[in-house]
């Protein structure tokens, strides 16, 4: 970042890139950064990891700064293991016959695809213009600007992008590959391969309908073009809100969230990740309105349900005490994918849904968040500052403001000070299913019916699952008595599958590991890989098997995975990579 950003504000980044996949090497030949200046000399300091500087020039002179709008640009290479990148060999696509490359810029690893202000507290617009070989398409988190065939080489397609809207260096994202893509809206297209895409197109069929909603609750989308991507299965999250372009991977079920995140985030940025929940806990707000427009208010309390047990277990993770759990964690020396959890997400909701009941309901809230994303559109905030705009935005009910424990809510670690009364219709069912199974002795387990589960939605067997996870282990004859009736193996739900797992290897069923690895390794999304591979370490017998099975696959997942996994499973990564 620069030594003052009063000083001296970046208005542009300009990118000139060149794929070069012969030698799994991502090349940059040219990144531009125009700054105004409103002093004659400063000191302009750019994040860099594992990047290779060829030469800087600004003003087209050796680094010298002369003027109020200077041109700092750079010419460098990225590593291989740039830790932003993810290069795929033809192997690990779907198609089986080119590669693929995807970035993953969040939190901080902007730095490692360009050398940037790699800080959310920092806003600039950007171009690019990427060549890639001419059986390969790019899309980037920005609009479409035309392509022609590569003056240099008759054998590349050059690909331009341009996103006019200011934002943050971790938003920018870049996919390479064998892709096609579908209308699914009037301004909207969804990308993948194409053994994938038609099936994407109509999993996200209603992405305009829920895009309509959200502007109705939250003001005009300003971005322009909303498309997804449907990335391999290798991407470690359910989704990425990156601009113009949300990637998505093949288990991500609802993409109302990441719509969300086109106003809380994009729009209206957390200006440190101290602050992550401003992005996250707004996200999920209004991801849970969009919800009760489009289904209904028992709806949006019984995923708020859901929420507060996803928090919980957060917390037992992490620690009753350890400050990672404060709604505003301290970062000082800790690296912020470390601190990644649903806490931002869910305590963050917590408050803010603690906050409605308060202050009037759904709507008069929503009347809030909607004129805080007015108010702050196009810049980064502080929670400081989110809250002086609450108390000033109700001003007429400062004394319920006042009576609120923000340093219990703020900067204590653990669950919320206060549990919100949720609405507990749809969630009835699913509790009552699972006491009668945490409850049953062996001689009740012939009372169990198909009909048990046929009459609850997916929503409410997740529901049903999590709530045994809460629970000791079930003996393991109540999990085999569970398959054959309800045949939950069948299930193809990534939501199910994934706790319908966990409950079986916590049970020791020893047939289910091998289905537990298969499912942490056949995708690689975190929120399902981690806890997998630490349900198989932590039943001994197979502990060895879990660490065997993530070393072999430890190569082909995305670095911030197979980093996470490491420390979960306690491997020492220098002795891995000998081995």
């Amino acid at each position: 970042s620069l030594n003052s950003t009063e000083t001296c504000t970046p208005t542009g980044i300009c990118a000139s890139v060149h794929c070069l996949w012969s030698f799994l090497c991502f090349v940059a030949s040219l990144v531009t950064l125009t700054c105004e200046c409103q002093i004659s000399t400063f000191e302009s300091t750019l994040d860099s990891s594992d990047l290779s500087v060829v030469s800087v020039t600004a003003n087209g002179q050796p680094v010298s700064l002369p003027s109020s709008l200077s041109v700092l640009m750079v010419t460098y290479e990225t590593s291989p293991s740039a830790t932003a990148l993810q290069w795929l060999t033809p192997e690990q696509t779907a198609g089986k016959k080119h590669p693929y490359l995807f970035s993953q810029c969040q939190a901080h690893h902007c730095r490692s695809m360009i050398p940037c202000q790699d800080t959310p507290s920092i806003k600039h617009t950007y171009y690019a213009q990427v060549s890639v070989p001419k059986d390969l398409v790019t899309v980037m988190s920005a609009v479409r600007d035309g392509q022609e065939v590569d003056p240099q080489d008759s054998g590349r397609i050059i690909y331009r992008f341009r996103q006019t809207v200011p934002m943050p260096s971790y938003l920018i994202a870049i996919v390479a590959g064998a892709l096609e893509s579908r209308e699914i809206g009037p301004r909207s297209r969804v990308w993948s391969e194409k053994e994938f895409v038609d099936k994407a197109a109509f999993e996200f069929s209603e992405t305009e309908a829920m895009l309509k909603t959200a502007e109705e609750l939250a003001g005009p989308y300003v971005w322009g073009q909303y498309d997804v991507l449907v990335l391999p299965p290798s991407f470690p999250y359910g989704g990425m809100e990156n601009p113009c372009l949300t990637f998505a991977t093949p288990t991500l079920l609802v993409i109302a969230h990441e719509i969300s995140h086109s106003w809380t985030g994009n729009l209206v940025t957390n200006k440190t990740w101290e602050h992550f929940w401003l992005n996250e806990g707004h996200t999920v707000y209004l991801e849970r309105m969009i919800g009760r427009c489009l289904e209904s208010e028992q709806f949006r309390q019984f995923k708020a349900i859901g929420g507060w047990k996803d928090l919980q277990d957060s917390v037992n993770t992490f620690g009753a005490n350890n400050p990672l759990t404060n709604l505003v964690p301290s970062l000082q020396d800790v690296n912020p994918d470390d601190a990644f959890s649903s806490v931002p997400y869910e305590k963050g909701f917590a408050l803010l849904y603690h906050l409605e009941e308060q202050l009037g309901g759904p709507e008069v809230f929503m009347g809030f968040v909607k004129s805080y994303i007015q108010r702050f559109a196009y810049s980064s905030v502080t929670t400081e500052e989110w809250k002086n705009y609450l108390f000033a935005y109700f001003k007429d009910k400062v004394d319920i403001l006042n009576k609120v424990d923000w340093n219990a809510w703020m900067f204590t670690p653990g669950m919320p000070p206060v549990k919100p009364q949720y609405d507990t219709t749809m969630a009835d069912a699913c509790n009552a299913l699972s006491q009668r199974w945490l409850q049953a002795k062996d001689q009740d387990l012939n009372s169990f019916k198909q009909s048990d589960v046929k009459t609850l939605s997916s929503h409410q067997v997740i529901e049903f699952l999590s709530l045994l996870l809460q629970e000791d282990p079930l003996p393991l004859t109540h999990v085999k008595k569970m398959q054959e009736v309800y045949d939950l193996n069948a299930y193809m739900n990534a939501e199910i599958r994934f706790r319908w797992l966990r409950l079986c290897v916590r049970s020791r069923w020893e047939e289910v590991v091998p289905l537990a690895l298969k499912m942490a390794t056949d995708q690689g999304r975190m929120k399902f890989t981690r806890p997998l591979f630490r349900e198989v370490f932590n039943f001994e017998k197979f502990r060895d098997e879990a660490l065997r099975v993530f070393l072999a696959h430890r190569a082909g997942m995305h670095p911030v995975t197979s980093g996470l996994v490491s420390k979960d499973l306690k491997v020492d990564v220098s002795n891995a990579a000998s081995q």
